[in-house]
């Protein structure tokens, strides 16, 4: 499990909060140094056929100003796109997404290194908030820095998603990172109670026991 540990620790992780038009909004912040160049790392990420191979199949009028629609996920407008640096957009799941927008900013270090941060800012239910915190979207964006990292460095070489969930390593990575975004949520202020809460709940949605086995933290 040793290298599971080493890549939930390449992530810094930053929970906080900021005031938007349509209320306060909760903020999580990733960070990550990359072994590619940042035009590479543009390119894996704006490139609908690289996206698909590490994340997901993505649609619509791929330029600022267009929208998109990442498959069974979230979608939305192009708000800012200024390659290879900045990209930002909404972030819209559901009949009702209220304010959600995503922004990725890279960051070249030297000609072969780059660091990827990701800010989600967005307004969220209180009772969803207080059942599951930072987690709830953390933990989803640490896999999909996982699957980055892993197309960048071995492109033909990426796991079936389905099939990789239920393995040993998929489900201590993920719990680890439950784990890490609560260590963030202590750090941003929350009592140790709402965060010991907060990361059962979210590591029980996104590990659930596989058959015959007890729920984490059963």
């Amino acid at each position: 499990m040793s290298d599971i540990v080493d890549r939930i620790n390449q992530v810094h992780r930053e929970v906080g909060s900021r005031s938007v038009p349509s209320g306060e909004a909760h903020t999580v912040l990733l960070r990550r140094t990359y072994d590619a160049g940042a035009e590479d790392v543009w390119d894996a990420c704006t490139d609908p056929q690289r996206m698909r191979r590490w994340f997901l199949p993505v649609t619509g009028d791929l330029r600022l100003g267009g929208t998109y629609q990442l498959e069974g996920n979230a979608g939305g407008e192009i708000l800012r796109c200024e390659p290879p640096k900045l990209l930002r957009v909404s972030w819209l799941y559901g009949p009702d997404p209220g304010f959600s927008e995503v922004e990725v900013r890279l960051t070249p270090e030297g000609a072969d290194r780059t660091v990827f941060e990701l800010e989600h800012v967005a307004v969220v239910p209180q009772e969803f908030w207080g059942q599951f915190g930072p987690g709830a979207t953390g933990v989803g964006w640490d896999l999909m820095l996982l699957g980055l990292g892993m197309h960048l460095h071995s492109p033909d070489e990426m796991p079936d998603p389905a099939e990789w969930e239920r393995t040993e390593e998929a489900r201590a990575y993920t719990t680890r990172s439950s784990e890490e975004w609560g260590r963030a949520y202590a750090a941003s202020g929350a009592p140790d109670e709402v965060v010991t809460a907060a990361v059962r709940q979210t590591t029980a949605f996104y590990v659930p026991p596989l058959d015959g086995q007890d729920a984490p933290g059963a």
